[in-house]
């Protein structure tokens, strides 16, 4: 019989004011919207990626435009056999997916049909298609980062709210139509590698050391460190924190002041960037250096420079004897298979997209549109910048057309304002899955991104998961570590790291990767091998467990763990009430 956990605590009103229209826009399958009883018949995930939640305007451009337009439109057009996208609902601000599966058996055989014509002319051109998505995106950040939003006149206003909402919805048709088949094809390769007799475990290594436009950017950050350090500015950083940072090199003067200049000069390269994907509500590097300053004095505080070329080097000697292993095993026949498959998936590479595509995609295409909401706040006499992220896309429409903000809106943003911290503050006690819980899942999307394997769903089932001391997950990338660990709710709680500490989170995006240069390893409830932090961690040298399922709930902030990514297994070795009572 299946675990049915109820979505009714999550269902009745949502944010202040809303109506369902304010959601009516284009979907596929399924759109999006708060919790009803009827959803309780499907399986609903967690989604890692917003732990802070998601504001109104965030929600929509999101939830319908992301989940409900991007993933349905590609796994229609490719097709998925068994799946037809993701679909989501929201518990207070937070974010819950589900697979859309294709139940008519006779569709998934022509559904199959059409992927095996569809797919070999996908791979015959992947490069040259996403060059040219990347390209076109591009083209569209140039338009609107060459705009001076203070000079146009207030009745453009409405017509770049809705270029910008469209470059969104645009990069994610490009995201999602990349990312499926480059999937599709990665499983093949998996499954073939598996009836081989291959460790699976080792499948990741084969495509690991190629370089991204997100470890391009850690190595600017971690130049950046090392000119610090040569100026002297070393105790500037480990005195102070985020945008304090900046504040005392401007006192400091001299040798800080050319660095503050270097810093600006790199942010205009590398620092339009958000650290949540595709989230209006949140800063750019440049809007708020807190967090690629928080990464530098990671970098600084370190007794030695990582080595980023040594690491490039120990990835691919990793990859190479993964590689002579797995075909040292093999017959001629199942040799040619291999090589076949192995040449087919480093061409079209997925764990090498799937770091760099966010560099053009997940951590920028939000920034126009919140950029021009910003402006419209200041025209309309808001009380805060970010006023406009808490009205819908209707609201904020109708704004920049012209209806009048002041009384009830403004009334109602402050109410939304509270509605998002009350909920935001609950997310540490949020169920990691709700409605209708199955033994195991098909979508690959939510296999291998998100980690929802059997024994990740079971895991989150266990009523006594927060007493357990030795959990299981994906063994993401090799190695035993051992040290304190540091669970972090998102990566605004980086700067708690110490060297050596262990990384516990939901799960890690781009943000996260500077971490790497310094934690001895990492434990996380979702991804699975082809999530960031498996990637980063094969890439770093980190050994790291990802799809654990419950690492958030059952680690406290201070307990002594191992990671031992090898065997996907983390021991809880000491708790930290234990160790304050030893140490007193």
């Amino acid at each position: 019989m299946a675990n049915v956990v109820p979505v009714e605590p999550y269902t009745g009103e949502w944010y202040p004011g809303f109506k369902p229209e304010f959601l009516a826009a284009p979907y596929i399958i399924d759109g999006t919207g708060p919790f009803t009883k009827e959803d309780e018949d499907k399986f609903w995930f967690l989604d890692f990626h917003w732990s802070r939640g998601l504001t109104p305007l965030a929600a929509f451009a999101w939830g319908q435009d992301g989940y409900c337009w991007g993933t349905q439109h590609a796994a229609e057009a490719l097709p998925l056999p068994p799946g037809r996208g993701i679909t989501s609902r929201f518990a207070g601000t937070h974010l819950y997916g589900s697979a859309l599966p294709e139940p008519d058996p006779r569709q998934v055989g022509a559904r199959a049909q059409r992927l095996g014509t569809n797919l070999p002319r996908f791979l015959a051109t992947y490069r040259q298609t996403w060059e040219a998505g990347r390209d076109e995106l591009e083209a569209t950040w140039d338009h609107f980062h060459g705009l001076d939003l203070t000079a146009v006149p207030t009745g453009d206003l409405p017509v770049l709210l809705t270029q910008a909402r469209r470059y969104h919805q645009r990069s994610m048709e490009i995201h999602f139509g990349v990312m499926y088949p480059l999937l599709v094809n990665f499983l093949g390769f998996y499954g073939a590698c598996a009836e081989m007799g291959i460790d699976t475990a080792d499948i990741g290594k084969f495509l690991q050391g190629e370089d991204t436009k997100i470890m391009e950017t850690d190595r600017g950050l971690a130049a950046l460190a090392s000119a610090a350090k040569r100026a002297g500015l070393r105790q500037v950083f480990e005195d102070n924190s985020g945008n304090d940072i900046r504040t005392a090199l401007s006192a400091h003067g001299g040798s800080a002041s050319q660095w503050l200049t270097d810093f600006d000069d790199f942010l205009q390269v590398y620092g339009h960037r958000q650290e949540a994907t595709c989230d209006v509500g949140v800063p750019s590097w440049i809007e708020d250096n807190t967090i690629p300053l928080d990464m530098i004095k990671s970098f600084v505080l370190q007794e030695e420079d990582h080595d980023f070329a040594a690491a490039v080097r120990n990835a691919l000697a990793e990859r190479d004897d993964a590689i002579d292993t797995a075909r040292s095993g093999l017959t001629k026949e199942e040799q040619a298979v291999f090589d076949a498959g192995l040449s087919s998936n480093q061409e079209a590479n997925f764990p090498w997209w799937q770091d760099d595509h966010n560099y053009y995609i997940d951590l920028k295409v939000m920034i126009p549109l919140r950029r021009v909401a910003q402006e419209l706040a200041s025209r309309v006499g808001a009380d805060g910048r970010d006023d406009m992220l808490y009205l819908f896309w209707p609201e904020v429409q109708a704004v920049a057309a012209g209806s009048p903000y002041q009384g009830e809106l403004k009334s109602l943003v402050k109410d939304r304002r509270q509605y998002f911290d009350h909920w935001g503050a609950l997310r540490g006690s949020m169920p990691k899955v709700l409605g209708t819980v199955p033994d195991t899942v098909e979508d690959p999307v939510l296999i291998e991104i998100f980690g929802l394997n059997p024994a990740s769903i079971r895991a989150v089932q266990n009523p006594n998961a927060a007493e357990e001391t030795v959990l299981n997950g994906v063994a993401a990338a090799k190695g035993v570590a051992t040290g304190t660990a540091r669970v972090l709710q998102s990566s605004d709680d980086m700067h708690r790291l110490e060297p050596g500490s262990i990384l516990v989170c939901e799960s890690t995006s781009p943000s996260w990767t500077a971490a790497f240069g310094k934690i001895a390893g990492a434990a996380c409830d979702g991804g699975g091998m082809l999530s960031h932090a498996a990637i980063v961690g094969r890439e770093y040298g980190v050994p790291t467990v990802t799809a654990i399922g419950i690492a958030t709930l059952a680690i406290k902030d201070g307990d002594e763990v191992e990671v031992d990514g090898t065997n996907g297994r983390v021991t809880i070795l000491k708790r930290a009430a234990d160790l304050a009572g030893t140490e007193q």
